[in-house]
C-alpha cells in the first residue's frame, strides 16, 4: 500500500487560483480548518467554494480567496450565522449558487457518479428554483412527473478532516456523522486529508466499527496529520466545539478594527503560532 503522508503545505501549494475546492464537514463541524489556515497563507484566489459553509467560507471570502460559493447552508452552529460570510453576501460581493441542502447533495452525487446531471424532488415549488435560474427540469420517462435536473458539481479538489487515518488515506470518522465528506472525496479530482492522528491500518478499528471507515484510500491522494486541525470547529469525539474561541471569532468579526487586530494575533503566522495563540486567548480567559 503507497505511503501517502504528505505536509500540510505541500497539500495546498498544489491548490491554483479558479479551482473549484470542496470543503467537508457541515457548518462548525469538523472542518479542516488548518488546511484553511494554509489557503489563506496562500497567495491563491479567484475560488469556486463548494461547501456546507461554516468558519472556513467565512475565513476565505474575508480574506478575498472566492469568486464564487456553491453552499446549502452558512453558519457556525451555535451561532446562527459567520458574520463575515453575511457581510460579503450583502454586500453582493460573490457569485452565488444558493441550493437547497438536497439539492446540494444531488449536485455532489452526479459529480461522484461522473454523470452531468442527477434528478430530484428537492426545490420543486420552492423559490430555490427563481433564485437559480439556471436550474432546468426534465420530464419523467416512466411517469407524468417532473424533477430538477441538478447539475454534477465536479471538484479539482476537496478537503476533508478526519479522526484517525492510516499511512495510504483509508479515512475513519469517529463522530456522530459523516457529513457527506464521502461524497466530497468521490466528486473531486483529488482528495487532501487531515486527520487528528495517523495509525497502523490494523489500529483502525479500536476506535470504532467498520462502518466508521468512511473514505478508501482509492480516492484519497495525501493525507496530513494535523492534531487539532479542526480547532476551533468540533472533532468530536476527539474534542468540541471551543465556544469561547468562536465567540471572540465572530464579535471580532463584526468590527473592521476587532478583525485586524484578530487577524494579526491568529492568522498571521505558521500553524504552530496559531495554536500557541489560542492557548495564550485561554490563559487570559482564564484570569477573567
Amino acid at each position: 500500500m503507497p505511503d501517502k503522508r504528505i505536509g500540510l503545505s505541500e497539500a495546498v501549494s498544489s491548490i491554483e487560483s479558479g479551482m473549484t475546492i470542496g470543503i467537508g464537514g457541515w457548518g462548525s463541524r469538523r472542518k479542516p480548518m488548518a488546511a484553511v489556515r494554509e489557503l489563506l497563507r496562500s497567495d491563491v484566489t479567484d475560488l469556486t467554494v463548494v461547501a456546507f459553509g461554516g468558519p472556513d467560507v467565512g475565513l476565505l471570502v474575508a480574506a478575498g480567496k472566492v469568486r464564487k460559493l456553491i453552499y446549502g447552508f452558512v453558519s457556525l452552529d451555535s451561532i446562527a450565522l459567520d458574520p463575515l460570510f453575511t457581510a460579503a453576501r450583502e454586500r453582493g460581493e460573490l457569485e452565488i449558487n444558493e441550493y437547497d441542502e438536497g439539492m446540494f447533495v444531488t449536485g455532489l452525487r452526479a459529480a461522484a457518479s461522473r454523470l452531468s446531471f442527477l434528478p430530484t424532488l428537492a426545490g420543486i415549488g420552492s423559490d430555490v428554483m427563481a433564485a437559480n435560474p439556471h436550474l432546468k427540469t426534465v420530464a419523467s420517462p416512466y411517469s407524468d412527473d417532473e424533477y430538477v435536473a441538478v447539475p454534477a458539481t465536479p471538484l479539482d479538489v476537496a478537503l476533508i478532516h478526519v479522526n484517525r487515518s492510516d499511512s495510504g488515506g483509508n479515512a475513519q470518522f469517529l463522530g456522530p456523522d459523516p457529513y457527506f465528506d464521502d461524497l466530497f472525496a468521490m466528486a473531486a479530482a483529488r482528495t487532501f486529508v487531515t486527520t487528528e492522528r495517523i495509525v497502523e491500518t490494523e489500529d483502525l478499528l479500536d476506535e470504532g466499527s467498520f462502518h466508521t471507515l468512511m473514505l478508501s484510500r482509492m480516492y484519497v491522494t495525501g493525507v496530513i496529520e494535523t492534531p487539532r486541525g479542526a480547532h476551533f470547529t468540533t472533532c468530536e469525539p476527539d474534542y468540541g466545539r471551543d465556544e469561547a474561541f468562536q465567540k471572540h471569532y465572530a464579535a471580532s468579526a463584526k468590527d473592521p478594527e476587532s478583525w485586524r487586530a484578530f487577524v494579526a494575533e491568529f492568522l498571521g503566522g505558521d500553524e504552530a503560532g496559531y495554536h500557541e495563540a489560542v492557548a495564550r486567548f485561554h490563559a487570559v480567559q482564564e484570569k477573567k
